[in-house]
């Protein structure tokens, strides 16, 4: 099968999750024999940080603007492909919608569901969904499953909606020898973000200074310099992934802290996650709605709603320690594979009701 993407990037993991999930995903399909064209719009601050440059089994085509070239070279690409997907974030998105719905088949990607329903509800505009919204794609894609997928079809008009969840590509993410700056009683991965900074607080920072004796570290880029940083908090801007299994490798422990709508819309889990599990690094996060689709909390996970819980955790045997990691890792790599996700995707888009024409609702 030949796909044709119109996304946010997969050149640059600086600032966001989108990268990381479709490297994974077009490795797992060009293993299936499947090819995959990327179209990425080269803008200055992914550019500035980019750490990949080419598809394996695809093409990467980086294009400065959105000019009449480009949409004659993508127009052939449709024109040639069994599939087409938009992606929230794409810059593009309204021009390269219109493309996508000359495909076989169109489908829009929305890997940040919670964010465009919350502008929804918030009365903003949505600069990646066109006047016509979600109604005309054949396929809608969320990265964010339970309510809103009901929510896509009822307040964006998705005819046809399925789960896409976050994965991990267990060859590039695997355990590995800890690396003495990365080590760590307790780490946490994530770009700053103001909607979950008192999680951090809360699960990082605050037992941090109940822990004096015990090291701390995040990895991420945006911190700002009012950050309240302790002095057994260590801290490494941006990690590029090939630097993930490392990180979370020599972490006893590794922490999730979800932003505050997928929090509230639940279903969506990081794909950070999936990553730390892969690496055998055991899991604490904070609650939300689904977890348990995922990992089982208290054999797989441990969920922490206050300090004193992640107090307790880092107190745990290093048999216990053991076992939760152990369980994490043979759950992701059952269950939560970018293998896993890419034969998910070719079963959406082989499904006869993926065809153009009507299309019956799905519960």
């Amino acid at each position: 099968m030949r796909i044709v993407v119109f996304g946010l990037t997969v050149s640059s993991s600086w600032g966001n999750g989108h990268a990381t999930l479709w490297r994974g995903l077009c490795r797992a399909l060009a293993r299936r024999g499947h090819h995959v064209t990327f179209f990425e719009r080269d803008v200055p601050y992914y550019a500035e940080a980019r750490d990949f440059t080419a598809l394996p089994g695809g093409d990467l085509i980086l294009y400065p603007d959105w000019t009449p070239e480009l949409r004659v070279r993508a127009a052939r690409a449709v024109a040639a492909c069994d599939a087409a997907i938009v992606t929230s974030y794409c810059p593009d998105a309204v021009a390269a919608t219109a493309l996508a719905h000359e495909a076989p088949i169109s489908v829009f990607y929305d890997l940040d569901t919670p964010v465009t329903l919350a502008r929804l509800a918030a009365g903003e505009a949505v600069p990646y969904l066109g006047p016509r919204a979600l109604r005309d794609f054949d396929l809608v894609l969320s990265y964010t499953g339970g309510a809103a997928l009901d929510a896509l079809r009822e307040r964006l008009g998705a005819r046809r909606v399925r789960p896409l969840y976050g994965h991990v590509d267990p060859d590039a993410h695997r355990p590995t020898a800890p690396v003495p700056h990365y080590i760590s009683d307790l780490s946490y991965l994530g770009t700053y973000a103001a909607d979950r900074q008192a999680g951090v607080e809360r699960l990082l920072v605050a037992p941090a200074r109940r822990r004096p004796a015990q090291r701390f570290l995040i990895g991420g880029a945006q911190y700002p310099p009012d950050f309240p940083w302790t002095e057994n908090i260590a801290f490494v801007r941006h990690l590029p992934p090939a630097e993930h299994p490392a990180f979370f490798s020599s972490s006893r422990f590794t922490l999730n802290v979800t932003r505050q709508a997928m929090a509230a819309m639940g279903w969506c889990p990081s794909g950070r996650l999936f990553e730390a599990a892969a690496c055998g690094t055991p899991l604490i996060t904070d609650p939300w709605e689904g977890l348990d689709t995922f990992f089982t909390p208290g054999r797989e996970i441990v969920v922490a709603h206050t300090t004193e819980d992640v107090v307790a955790v880092l107190g745990m045997s290093e048999a216990e320690r053991a076992a939760l990691a152990r369980a994490a890792r043979e759950r992701t790599l059952a269950e939560h594979s970018s293998d896993r996700r890419a034969a998910d995707l070719i079963a959406a888009l082989d499904a006869p009701e993926a065809v153009r024409g009507p299309l019956a609702a799905e519960a």
